[in-house]
């Protein structure tokens, strides 16, 4: 049957990886799993596919010392996690497929006593059904093995840090899977683990994401309205958020990243009768990158009107969110490519500092881009950006950074 790795990490992305390193710190045996046979190779290289602070000399750490490796296919372990994608397809309704194809995978592997834990995030229910899969597939299995559902909770640019010390909340399909689970993670998580059951532990990650997408909808909505009165919304906010039980978020060109902009559709899609704010609050925040991408055009047309030229336009920030590389859902990317389609004859300088290339554009240093361009559009507040003397520039600041 060939050696029996302790947990076997199915997928080696921005969640998976992290996991499977910080796992491989405590552990040996550890195996990660990946289809882009690239993502392998670079893995077992000791290098990152994705920029995480402090993540890659772990890596190189436990390859290093053999506790860890990657390789394109499952093999025989005592516990397998699922850390796939899940999208949205065409309709925003959320493609387990990944998350299938990975129990697929591992059926054929499984033994009386392993453990299966689900990290993805699923729709209410998935983690019962993939169970009745398996016990389709093996009936020999049913009541012999342990399968949870456990969701990360972490920040891009803090994972090591958010991993070992957040909370967890980990449900199994019976109690004594939410007890193996739990003390699986005990050896790596040192912030509390919440024992539940699945189905609450797969509403709790949507809940947790939606609720920010209705705190962010509720920022970008005022913002519009204090543009419409003429009132600097940041002031405003500021203002607000001296009263003790008001803390307003900051508002901005939308929302991005793999979770808050795409879990509520998750609940939306399940259960839209009942998911009324969560489904206006998705409108709002998609919206305001509508709304963002108008008043750039605006801006260039009211430039050439006023100079007889067109202007050279500097994007600043691709990223969803502050000092990562992350693009995955990112309102920046979405408002750079309709205005440049909208624009076609315009120079546009494209910047993103924490990435060193782009498969559509040419990026630019941030401090050329901004000293070349007529208007400076702030899309993603990184820390180079508050570094730029800011003069003789039309400035659309959508992020915050002339605050």
């Amino acid at each position: 049957m060939g050696k029996c790795h302790k947990a076997c990490f199915i997928g080696l992305g921005y969640v998976g990886l992290p996991t499977a390193v910080i796992t491989a710190v405590e552990s040996d045996g550890i195996l990660g799993v990946d289809i882009n046979p690239k993502v392998v190779e670079m893995t077992n290289n000791g290098r990152l596919h994705f920029v995480e602070p402090g993540l890659e000399a772990l890596l190189q750490k436990v390859i290093e010392n053999g506790r860890f490796r990657a390789s394109c296919k499952p093999e025989i372990a005592e516990a397998y996690f699922i850390v796939v994608p899940t999208p949205l397809d065409a309709n925003n309704c959320p493609d387990i497929s990944y998350v299938r194809k990975a129990i697929e995978d591992i059926t054929p592997l499984l033994k009386s006593g392993d453990l299966v834990v689900i990290e993805s995030t699923c729709p209410v229910g998935t983690t019962e059904n993939m169970a009745l899969y398996i016990f389709s597939m093996r009936p020999e299995l049913k009541g012999d093995i342990y399968m949870a559902y456990c969701p990360e909770r972490v920040l891009p640019g803090n994972v090591i840090e958010e991993l070992i010390h957040n909370d967890r909340v980990i449900g199994g399909i019976d109690k004594k899977s939410t007890d193996k689970a739990a003390e699986f993670y005990s050896r790596i998580v040192k912030g509390e683990l919440h024992k539940t059951d699945s189905r609450t532990a797969e509403l709790c990650k949507l809940t947790e994401n939606a609720s920010r997408d209705v705190q962010i909808a509720f920022a970008n909505e005022l913002s519009l309205v204090c543009d419409a009165a003429g009132v600097d919304v940041w002031e405003l906010i500021r203002l607000a958020n001296m009263h003790p039980r008001v803390n307003i978020l900051k508002p901005g060109c939308g929302v991005g990243g793999h979770c808050i902009a795409v879990d509520p559709y998750f609940i939306t899609s399940a259960y839209p009768h009942e998911a009324k704010l969560i489904a206006k609050a998705r409108e709002v925040n998609r919206y305001k990158s509508l709304w963002v991408t108008e008043r750039i055009s605006n801006s260039i047309l009211e430039f050439e009107r006023k100079n007889h030229r067109l202007p050279v336009v500097a994007m600043m920030g691709l990223a969803f969110k502050p000092d990562i590389d992350d693009l995955r859902e990112s309102p920046a990317v979405f408002i750079t490519s309709t205005v440049m389609d909208k624009h076609p004859d315009v120079k546009f300088l494209i910047v993103e500092p924490y990435l060193k290339t782009h498969i559509k554009y040419d990026l630019v240093d941030y401090e050329e881009a901004y000293q070349m361009c007529d208007i400076a559009v702030f899309l993603t507040a990184h820390k180079q950006f508050f570094k730029l003397l800011f003069k003789d520039k039309t400035v659309l600041d959508f992020c915050g950074i002339l605050k």
